[in-house]
């Protein structure tokens, strides 16, 4: 009997976890692979939902835990955290042995787990390669990712065409779509008595779902970007607002604090969550006007419920963004008009004809089918894929 091919999945934020969800799902039915999981980062502390409980009670088993993350998230506690995560890995990684790891994305935690990997010469396929948002050094992970990789999952074409244009070899790379569509088409998503019950708050006529992360590459500018933010929401007074707070990036607990005082003091109109999940989350989005922010959520996921997105600022420039995006600058003049656009009953018709660049689902199916069949022999010494000017 031949063995089943080890596939170890590294999650380090409740994101990224909803984005694997059900391909792990798909890895656990397969006869022909045996799914290992590393958690880190994020998962594994209380401030950010302690969301490893959450992978444990969907019936995973974890693997190992690598705990890397520091209580500070200045620059050098970041650095100091992606050390920790090198050491931990290395151990991991050591005691695991898989024949092949899954990353997806672009955050210093998978990095770090990517850095890791290719030192003990174990093959990496790498998710949602490709992609560029110019106002994070995610950027540059992302891309250091892509070429420690062998295997390359992306979610439209033109990124597909990148990952190849960075050297990888088309035979290799495969466009399957965005993950997170997976979830709108298999999950049973609550109704909106359920829904309101689950995060006990009453939805409005008016309602919001907001989710804002630093922008990494700018110098300290979160408390100002996400006041402009929280300044023109306090003027709505008929508006409903769900916040879900910042992942452990650089200046994340700022906003995370300045969440916690708007709720405070606007309590009737607002909530927050450490972590929703994707069930809540994406539940959220059947009953809501649209999302404000800047997280890629806003981008990949959400177009497909025919709402609108306002995206604030540089953190998402340069992804592809559907029709029912709106941009705005981090000031206030410019989020109040995106609002105003996005409750317009004109731009309301219009996205309901939206079409996700994204893919209409299947990634995980897709993705595992290549897993399964894909020879791994001699795959980790690559040539560099030049293309023809």
């Amino acid at each position: 009997m031949i063995n089943p091919r080890k596939i170890c999945i590294v999650t380090g934020t409740r994101a990224e976890y909803g984005l694997l969800f059900w391909l792990m799902k798909e890895i656990q039915a397969a006869d022909g692979l045996q799914l290992q999981i590393i958690v880190t980062g994020a998962h594994l502390s209380s401030e950010f939902g302690l969301t490893s409980k959450q992978i444990e009670s969907d019936g995973f088993v974890i693997n190992k835990k690598v705990d890397m993350l520091l209580s500070s998230d200045t620059e050098v506690g970041i650095t100091k955290s992606m050390g920790l995560g090198m050491i931990g890995f290395a151990d991991a990684l050591n005691d695991l042995n898989p024949d092949l790891m899954v990353l997806l994305g672009d955050r210093y935690e998978i990095f770090v787990a990517a850095s890791a990997a290719t030192v003990a010469r174990i093959c990496i396929a790498h998710i949602h390669g490709g992609e560029t948002t110019e106002g994070a050094f995610d950027e540059s992970f992302r891309h250091s990712i892509t070429k420690m990789s062998h295997v390359h999952f992306t979610s439209t074409d033109k990124y597909r065409n990148r990952v190849i244009q960075l050297g990888e070899h088309p035979n290799r790379v495969f466009n399957v779509g965005a993950a997170g569509i997976d979830n709108i088409v298999r999950l049973q998503l609550l109704n909106k008595s359920q829904f309101q019950k689950e995060i006990n708050f009453q939805l409005g006529k008016k309602n919001v779902l907001v989710t804002y992360h630093p922008v990494t590459l700018e110098n300290r500018t979160a408390e100002n970007q996400f006041q402009a933010l929280l300044d023109v929401l306090a003027q709505e007074k008929t508006l409903k607002i769900i916040f879900t707070k910042a992942n452990s990036d650089t200046n994340g607990r700022i906003i995370n604090n300045m969440i916690d005082d708007f709720v405070t003091k606007y309590k009737d109109q607002s909530i927050s969550f450490a972590s929703m999940g994707q069930l809540r989350y994406l539940s959220a989005l059947q009953f809501i006007d649209g999302v404000i922010g800047n997280s890629s959520s806003g981008l990949l996921e959400v177009p497909s419920f025919k709402i609108g997105t306002i995206n604030i600022g540089d953190r998402q420039l340069g992804r592809i963004k559907a029709d029912s995006v709106i941009d705005c600058k981090p000031n206030q003049k410019s989020i109040k008009k995106a609002i105003i656009k996005l409750f317009s009953e004109d731009f309301k018709e219009k996205s309901k004809f939206v079409v996700s660049p994204y893919g209409i689902g299947g990634a995980a199916k897709k993705i595992v089918t290549e897993l399964e069949g894909i020879s791994l022999d001699g795959i980790l010494k690559k040539s560099f894929y030049d293309i023809e000017l």
